[in-house]
Formats: C-alpha cells, sequence, structure tokens
C-alpha cells in the first residue's frame, strides 16, 4: 500500500502540528581512498524550537512515507547507497502525537494509524539499500521505533529519554518494537524497557545505556555527532566496520524461548505488583511478545495493529492521554488562578525555621535549585548543627553518584549556613517554617519572625493540614502568608500545593508560583481548607477502609479491597509510610472539622499510645510474610485492638471508598477548595503518586459508577477522559 492510499484518512487531522521529512544527499567520506557513494539524510523537523518537540501525526507519517517510497526507487536506479534518519537539535521524534490520538474515535480509525505506522516503517526497513538512524535527542515511542526499524543505529552521549513508553500511557510499542527490540537485546532486558521501566515512573534511558543495552551499534559525542555518524555509515556500507550485537538473540533456539518465557512471567509478576492488573495495556504487551516469538514480523504487525486498534477505544487509554497530555504536560505548566508572573518580587535570600528533617530537605532543595543563599534556624546550636550537617550530607551522596559536580558541591555546601537566632532572617525574601504540626507553635513562630523580617518579607508555612488563615491572625501584614504545603520526600515528589488565605495578596502569590517554577516543582492554587486536597481525600480513604477493618473486616480483605484501582500502595503500607501518628493527627484535625464523614479510630490510637509503626509485621516498612506467604499482625498489635461484629466483604469496602471520595470530591468542589475536577486530578498525580491511567482520581469515580450515584453526574464531560459524546 502507498503512503498516498492512507491521505484521505490524514484530511480529518487538519489542525496536527507536521513534522517534516527534509532530504539532503551527502557524498560519503571516502574509505581506503574512495568514496562508498551517495548518501540520502532525512533530518525529522517541525520548524519550531525546542519546547515544541518533533512527533509522528497521521499527516506527519504520509510525508515520511511519500519520502521513504521515492528514496526506495533512487536506491532501485542506484543513485543513493544508504539511508539515514536524524532529528533537529536535541530530538529524533518524541514519539506519536497523543492529541491526535486521542481524537481518533473509531476502531477504523484506530486500526488506520497503525497500519499507516507500519508501512511507512516497512519501507523504510525495505528499502533496498542498508539505512541508518542517528539518535541525536529524545527517541520515544514510535521515534525510537523509526530507529529500530533502521538497519544500523547510533547514538549521542547527549541523548536523553530514550524509551518505549507505550504501557505507560496505555498502548503497546505497536509500529515493530514489541517484535524487534527482544530479538534485538534479548526478551529480559527488552521486558526491562517496554514493562519495567515505563512502571516506574516512566523511567528513561540515556544514549550511553542505551547503546550498552545493545540498542544502538556506535556511540559518538554530541559536538559532531551526525558527522562521526555518517563517517561511521560510509565504512559500514564499505564493509570495513561491522557492528557486533552480544545481546542479539534468536527465539527459535531453545535456550531463548525458555528465556523468553521466564521474561513474559517476570513481567506478569512485576505488573500484578505494580498496577493489580488495574490497567490493560501493561498485559497486552506481554500478550503480543509472548506470541511473536513464534511469529513472523508481518504477522505481528498485524497482531500489533489489531491490539493497538483495540487499546486505543479503552477509557484506560483516553483517561492516561487525559492525566499524561492535558494535566501534566498543559495544565501544571499554565496553573489556575495564579496571578500575572509579572507581580512577583525577587527572592535572593531565603530562612528556614527549623532544622529537622524537612527542614533540611527544604533548604536543600532551595539552595540546588534555586542557588540562593539559605540559612536554617533551630532552638539550639545542637540541632541547627544537625540539620547543616543533614544538607552538607546529602550534597556528599549527590556528588559520590555524580549527580552534582565538585563545583557544584562546593556552592551548595555554602549558600546553607545555621544560626540559633532569627535575627539571620533580617534581609530575607521568604522564610518558610517547618516545625511542629501544632496552630499555636506556627503562630507564634510568624509573631517572632514578622518582627525581624523587611515588610515585603513574604512568610510560608509548609503546613499539611491546619488553617494558613488562623496563622495570620495575630500578623500585622496578614497578606504575606501563604500555605506552601510540598510533599515527602521534597526531591522527588513534584507537586506544591500553594494556600491562599483570604488577605493573601496578588503580589505574594505570584511570588509563590514563580518559586514554585524555579524549583521544578507543579503548583496548583488550593483554597484554605482543612487538609487541602491531597491529604483529605487520601484521609478519607484510609479512614473508610481502617473503619471496616474496625468494624470487623479481616485486616487482609480491607488493605487489599482497593487494589482493583492499582494504587501505588494497600492504606495499611501507606499509613506506616507516612507514620501512623502523623496521619491520626491530620485525620484528628478533619475530624474537627467535618465529624461526620472522618472518624477517629480508636484501634490506631492503642497501636500509636504503644509506640506500634505499623498494623502489619514490617521491617524497614516493608510488610513480612507469614508462612503462607501473606502479610501478618503480630499477636502483640492484635492484643491491642478491639473489633466489631460487622465485617464487609472486599466488594463493599471497594464500593463504600470509592463512594466516600466521590463525596469528598463533589464538597471540595462547592467549596471552591480547587478551580476544577482537573486540578484534584493533577494533585492527586503529582502527589499521590495516583496512577496515570486511571487518568487521576475522577475520570476513575466517573468510569465506576460513583459519581452519579453520590452525586447525580459525573464530574468530567464525555470526551476529556474518557468516549466522546455520540
Amino acid at each position: 500500500m502507498s503512503a498516498a492510499d492512507f491521505r484521505k484518512p490524514a484530511d480529518l487531522f487538519p489542525n496536527e502540528t507536521v513534522t517534516h521529512s527534509y532530504v539532503q544527499d551527502i557524498e560519503l567520506p571516502a574509505v581506503d581512498g574512495r568514496s562508498p557513494g551517495t548518501f540520502a539524510l532525512v533530518t525529522l523537523d517541525n520548524g519550531l524550537d525546542h519546547s515544541k518537540p518533533t512527533t509522528l501525526g497521521p499527516n506527519t507519517l504520509v510525508e515520511l512515507g511519500t519520502v521513504m517510497e521515492g528514496l526506495k526507487e533512487r536506491a532501485a536506479r542506484g543513485e543513493i547507497v544508504g539511508v539515514g534518519v536524524t532529528g533537529k537539535p536535541y530530538f529524533l521524534v518524541a514519539g506519536a502525537d497523543l492529541s491526535t490520538v486521542k481524537s481518533i474515535t473509531g476502531r477504523e480509525h484506530g486500526l488506520w494509524m497503525a497500519q499507516l505506522g507500519h508501512d511507512v516503517y516497512g519501507t523504510l526497513a525495505d528499502l533496498g539499500v542498508p539505512s541508518f538512524a542517528f539518535i541525536n535527542g529524545v527517541a520515544l515511542g514510535g521515534g525510537l521505533e523509526i530507529a529500530l526499524q533502521s538497519t544500523y543505529r547510533t547514538v549521542s552521549t547527549g541523548a536523553g529519554a530514550l524509551a518505549l513508553p507505550e504501557a505507560f500511557i496505555g498502548l503497546i510499542p505497536g509500529w515493530g518494537g514489541v517484535y524487534i527490540l527482544p530479538r534485538l537485546i534479548g526478551p529480559e532486558n527488552a521486558v526491562k524497557v517496554m514493562i519495567e521501566n515505563p512502571l516506574s515512573n516512566n523511567r528513561t534511558l540515556t544514549g550511553p545505556q542505551a547503546f550498552k543495552l545493545g540498542v544502538a551499534d556506535a556511540l559518538f559525542e554530541p559536538a559532531d555527532f551526525v558527522e562521526q555518524s555518517v563517517a561511521w555509515a560510509a565504512q559500514v556500507i564499505a564493509g570495513t566496520v561491522t557492528p557486533e550485537r552480544a545481546n542479539a538473540v534468536d527465539p527459535a533456539a531453545p535456550e531463548v524461548a525458555d528465556r523468553w518465557a521466564g521474561a513474559i512471567a517476570a513481567g506478569r509478576s512485576l505488573v500484578e505488583a505494580r498496577t493489580s492488573n488495574a490497567s490493560p495495556a501493561p498485559a497486552r504487551v506481554l500478550e503480543v511478545m509472548e506470541a511473536n516469538r513464534t511469529l513472523t514480523q508481518a504477522q505481528s504487525a498485524e497482531l500489533e495493529c489489531e491490539t493497538l486498534a483495540d487499546l486505543m477505544q479503552t477509557d484506560e487509554f483516553r483517561s492516561t492521554v487525559y492525566a499524561f497530555l492535558d494535566l501534566v504536560q498543559r495544565r501544571s505548566k499554565r496553573p489556575a488562578g495564579a496571578p500575572d508572573r509579572k507581580l512577583a518580587r525577587p527572592v535572593t535570600k531565603i530562612g528556614v525555621v527549623g532544622a529537622g528533617l524537612m527542614a533540611g530537605q527544604l533548604a536543600l532543595l532551595f539552595a540546588r535549585q534555586l542557588k540562593v543563599p539559605v540559612v536554617m534556624t533551630d532552638i539550639d546550636q545542637t540541632r541547627v548543627d544537625k540539620g547543616v550537617g543533614y544538607v552538607h550530607a546529602e550534597v556528599d551522596k549527590l556528588l559520590q553518584k555524580g549527580r552534582i559536580s565538585p563545583d557544584a558541591a562546593n556552592r551548595t555546601r555554602a549558600l546553607v549556613t545555621g544560626s540559633v537566632s532569627k535575627e539571620a532572617f533580617a534581609d530575607a525574601d521568604f522564610v518558610i517554617e517547618a516545625v511542629f504540626e501544632e496552630l499555636n507553635v506556627k503562630k507564634q513562630v510568624f509573631k517572632e519572625v514578622e518582627a525581624i523580617v523587611s515588610p515585603e518579607c513574604i512568610l510560608a508555612t509548609n503546613t499539611s493540614s491546619l488553617s494558613v488563615t488562623a496563622m495570620a491572625e495575630d500578623l500585622e501584614h496578614p497578606e504575606r502568608l501563604i500555605g506552601f504545603h510540598f510533599f515527602n520526600p521534597v526531591a522527588v515528589m513534584p507537586l506544591l500545593e500553594i494556600v491562599r488565605a483570604p488577605k493573601t495578596d496578588d503580589a505574594v502569590l505570584a511570588t509563590a508560583f514563580e518559586l514554585a517554577k524555579g524549583l521544578k516543582k507543579s503548583a496548583v492554587l488550593v483554597k484554605d481548607a482543612p487538609a487541602f486536597v491531597v491529604n483529605r481525600l487520601l484521609l478519607r480513604l484510609m479512614g473508610e477502609v481502617t473503619a471496616a477493618f474496625d468494624e470487623g473486616t479481616p485486616a487482609d480483605v480491607a488493605d487489599n479491597a482497593l487494589r482493583p484501582m492499582g494504587l501505588p500502595m494497600t492504606p495499611f503500607v501507606l499509613g506506616a509510610m507516612v507514620g501512623l501518628p502523623v496521619a491520626q493527627h491530620v485525620q484528628e484535625s478533619l475530624h474537627a472539622a467535618f465529624p461526620d464523614r472522618f472518624t477517629v479510630s480508636e484501634n490506631l490510637q492503642k497501636l500509636i499510645d504503644n509506640g506500634v509503626k505499623s498494623i502489619w509485621a514490617a521491617q524497614n516498612g516493608t510488610p513480612e510474610q507469614g508462612p503462607d506467604g501473606k502479610p501478618f499482625i503480630p499477636a502483640e498489635t492484635l492484643a491491642l485492638m478491639s473489633f466489631g461484629n460487622t465485617p464487609s466483604t472486599g466488594e463493599e469496602v471497594l464500593r463504600r471508598t470509592q463512594d466516600a471520595l466521590a463525596e469528598e470530591i463533589g464538597l471540595m468542589l462547592d467549596e471552591g477548595v480547587v478551580a476544577g475536577p482537573e486540578d484534584i486530578d493533577l494533585c492527586m498525580i503529582l502527589g499521590a503518586r495516583w496512577p496515570m491511567f486511571l487518568g487521576g482520581i475522577t475520570p476513575y469515580l466517573d468510569r465506576v459508577g460513583a459519581s452519579e450515584r453520590v452525586n447525580g453526574r459525573k464530574f468530567l464531560a464525555p470526551g476529556v477522559a474518557s468516549e466522546p459524546a455520540a
């Protein structure tokens, strides 16, 4: 089938940002005194700067296919001896155009899109002359598959983000990747790239890592990457260089068949552990890989196309695109309600009240990302020294891991100092407290700080649940106080809840959003309401499960009832990780505000009073396994608790929790805690690691019917994270 046959369906996507295929003829450099001939170099470029990645939509593929057909004809006439494909600076291709894919409403169009990719890539793989991919930068999904379909590949040491992330976004690497990759680098490595990495917060490979795995045949420095790659291609075409592929396998070999089966089994165990099989895509990746061990590439291509067509019609895929593209990639960069950034004030020095673990994490983050002086204070020199020492030790760890240069390490250490006197904040522009979660303690801290700092200095609280408004009551300038709530661990979690109290002014708010941007955090504007967004919803969830447990539901039933959600950890494990006293403290705050919906567990309080840190027997926060291979409650822990006689089934606990979450979100939206359900979803994805394939929390509650059961309507309109309305 020619690319022209696909032209009419491609016309359905007139708003696509097309990545064009520009062809340049190059006379290959001489090898042994003579040039091997003319080489056609195709550069993929959308004509935009590096902030607009090149992507693959239908019109892009049609153009690329047309170019490849022309090159195949030239190769047949002997005009060219090889073809190379590279990209604009920093990118080969960043994958499929998800906006386009999301807009596909019928299965037939999804099947057409899958077949179009295979048709184009099949031409690249069968030009009649060797094809080369010069991976100069980001190569994701279909971008990496362009490279895999080429005969040979080079990669730049500066290339970042090489991956097949389809399992993460609800699809499969369906343009040949699922077939070629395990044959090229071995089934175990292929499962790592196609399953383990996507399900590990969408981890990617660097250029050197890809080369080590065998994804690429040669590794060159970025300064003259294309020139080196072309020279290498000349040697390959001339026959003086033959790439070695140590990890390549023949799937028909008996020993490889066993490895293949073992890799598939390991992948399935990983999918179960990470998603509880709540997302269909990872399992389908493994199904296709398992089947194609004995298939031809053409047979696998047919299976890949049918599978892609199926998955494009699932709400899990639509929810993932909504979460990834609409929320994480777009809404997080344009926070709803943020004032004009021109109102922001410069911040040249930061104060941190406290020198404990959270304070140390904050100080390190501010120093590393903002590169401004940070001073920590505490009530005595011992605490101050310990806090500053923690920051310096963390810098040393970064240096040892090669994540920071010696010069940067020295500068960062020098930026963080300590003092027992808050007078050190006199010239600070921004002071944040990270002290005990007690309202009166925080109010006293701010009273003391306000007496020292300039009138323009912004005061911030890292409280997770207390009223910012109440903290500002006794301040002379309450308009300067803002909530600046980080999540633990601070260096890792991307969310920052920015809490505006009634009197917080726009300049303070604008400065907070600019600071968040400088810290490389995604900020969401939140109204000053109990526990804000993430903790309010997590504690409602944990409260329902704990209540069911207290009522007599067996521990394993209660704790595993939410597994169909595919959450990153069970409620009991989450409680132990957060810390039972911390979770109980937030629960008490919420109970004080909403006594009819948030109950305080007497059983948990008994555990806290007796120094028990986890319901399950645990080592370093990880549940221990009993003789039956399941977590268990130690007898001494069980003896501290008492239970009711109204147990629930797992299904009842799940529905109860779904309805509770739908109720709480409905109330939060009515209260104006955030601008819309999209911000609820963004908070849960970035602050609670809520699964991307659920689309956050509201698409999931819409999908299971909880939104309509409780509120009488869905949170999101049809087509936002689900099938468009007919």
